[in-house]
């Protein structure tokens, strides 16, 4: 809170929406839920990103042995990535349902994001 000309004013951050004003355990539950989700997102753009370069090295590998298991190699490496992501968001979906929390629920400003009507819980 900051006291400009006389009058009191909230400074809040746009990124984190209303998790300055939560108690540290709400805190924590939405900071933990926000990074989880970024690193989701993080994740994803990197396999992407693995398996445009993979795609490219073996366009660009001429018939050369060498680059040829270099580009499928980093294609097996983004695929193999791929699939421990979705596991790993598959075991905390499971986890979620079965202690009856939802950490993959976020909210950043007026970005809502969430995955609350998973089948899993049914």
């Amino acid at each position: 809170m900051t006291i400009l000309f006389g009058t009191t004013t909230q400074l809040t951050n746009p990124a984190l929406g209303n998790l300055t004003q939560l108690e540290p355990v709400e805190f924590t539950g939405g900071l933990l839920t926000t990074l989880i989700s970024v690193l989701f997102v993080g994740g994803a753009i990197i396999f992407f990103f693995m398996l445009l370069t993979g795609a490219l090295l073996w366009i660009t590998s001429g018939g050369d042995k060498a680059k040829y298991e270099t580009a499928k190699s980093k294609i097996t490496q983004a695929i193999v990535g791929l699939v421990i992501l979705l596991l790993v968001f598959g075991i905390i979906n499971i986890v979620g349902c079965l202690f009856g929390i939802n950490i993959l629920q976020f909210e950043i400003g007026e970005l809502n994001v969430g995955f609350a009507n998973s089948t899993l819980c049914n």
